[in-house]
């Protein structure tokens, strides 16, 4: 990768790699800490990377939300052969419109699922999660299903942005973009 071939804006050059790369994956490894510093990785739906930053949706009440609650910083590893990228920032919650606005577009059987699963519950097995199914189903039948209050999005604000190029020899291209006031410092790190 060479410096200049980059857009200057981190978030353009990621939308070009993933369009190139993978333009209908939307999974990434999101990786936060709860209060104490333990880490904690899974794999969520990225479903926005415009403007500021990264936005997924999910219930806050799972062990994702309440480790955000009690430390808003976390990171983000794309990987889509030969190229990754790495994201770490602050992260904020969405609007309530914006979670609205998703939510509305979302497939019923998401929305219906989203209301019987208590993400991150030990449960007794599949069958309880197919009654809890059932029965939000028989509750909005024939009407609209509502964002639940427990809800909603978040957004990763982006303080560096590394874009990773494999290469066979082990010398890998590392070009990093670190937030430097209102724009963006551009840097190469050694592989």
């Amino acid at each position: 990768m060479d410096l200049d071939d980059l857009d200057p804006d981190p978030m353009v050059e990621f939308r070009r790699w993933k369009e190139e790369l993978s333009p209908r994956d939307d999974a990434v490894t999101l990786a936060t800490a709860s209060a104490d510093g333990m880490p904690n990785a899974r794999t969520v739906l990225v479903k926005g990377a415009a403007g500021t930053g990264f936005v997924w949706f999910t219930n806050r009440s799972s062990a994702k939300g309440h480790e955000l609650a009690a430390n808003p910083r976390a990171a983000l590893a794309f990987h889509w052969e030969p190229r990754a990228v790495r994201v770490v920032g602050v992260v904020e919650v969405v609007s309530e419109s914006d979670s609205d606005a998703y939510w509305s577009g979302r497939p019923r059987g998401s929305q219906l699922g989203a209301w019987a699963s208590e993400q991150s519950v030990v449960i007794a097995d599949r069958g309880a999660l197919e009654r809890r199914l059932a029965e939000v189903t028989a509750r909005y039948e024939g009407a609209d299903v509502p964002r639940p209050p427990f809800w909603g999005g978040y957004r990763l604000d982006p303080s560096w942005i590394e874009f990773w190029h494999h290469r066979d020899d082990r010398l890998h291209d590392r070009i990093r973009y670190r937030r430097e006031g209102d724009g963006w410092a551009r840097e190469r790190l050694s592989p």
